[in-house]
């Protein structure tokens, strides 16, 4: 085998290797708290609840719940359903699909000369891109408030914001629920008006 044909057997491997590894990006981190509020609730019962405007049926919001459920169970919280708990968690996921542009057009064009001890000479070189239309991503925010229930204040506030290709596993709601909702209470509560990047 030639050294081409090896390199050409190697580009060919690591691109098919690479198509069944999902991409994982950082996942973008706010939170906000109010320290002595957060520390008189405690862990205590909780209800994870669809936020103000949410389609509280919404199979997709529902997944977010449940992650976001689990992660507060890990955390100490006693996650119940009823509206008896003494704080509540509003959850609130806004997802949306788009294509990122392009600069350029797809042909180039560049001209270029030069002078020398050998003569001049002016060179035209013309460039196709090929590689088509960039992929298809998905961004999601996931955000979540704990209030108090009888009071009604928020103890504990954080977003986190994550974009994938739309064709990579993480963009399933199973996936991507559970990704965000980890990090979005990893060290929680965080450091408050905080931005982090969550590997």
């Amino acid at each position: 085998m030639s050294i081409a044909s090896k390199a050409i057997a190697i580009v060919l491997a690591t691109a098919t290797l690479g198509g069944c590894v999902a991409p994982v990006g950082p996942v973008e981190v706010t939170r906000f708290h109010d320290a002595a509020l957060l520390d008189r609730a405690g862990r205590g019962t909780i209800a994870v609840e669809a936020a103000p405007g949410m389609d509280a049926n919404a199979l997709e919001l529902r997944s977010y719940q449940a992650a976001v459920a689990r992660q507060l169970t890990t955390l100490g919280y006693r996650e119940t359903g009823s509206a008896n708990s003494a704080q509540v968690a509003l959850v609130r996921v806004e997802r949306k699909a788009f294509r990122p542009g392009r600069d350029g057009s797809p042909v180039s064009v560049g001209v270029g000369g030069g002078t020398g001890s050998y003569g001049s000479g002016v060179g035209m070189g013309i460039g196709i891109d090929l590689s088509g239309p960039p992929a298809e991503q998905v961004t999601t925010e996931l955000a979540v408030q704990i209030r108090d229930r009888a009071s009604g204040k928020t103890a504990w506030e954080g977003r986190a914001h994550f974009t994938v290709k739309a064709s990579s596993p993480l963009a399933d709601t199973q996936l991507g629920a559970a990704k965000m909702a980890e990090a979005l209470f990893a060290g929680f509560p965080g450091n408050s008006g905080e931005t982090v990047d969550v590997k």
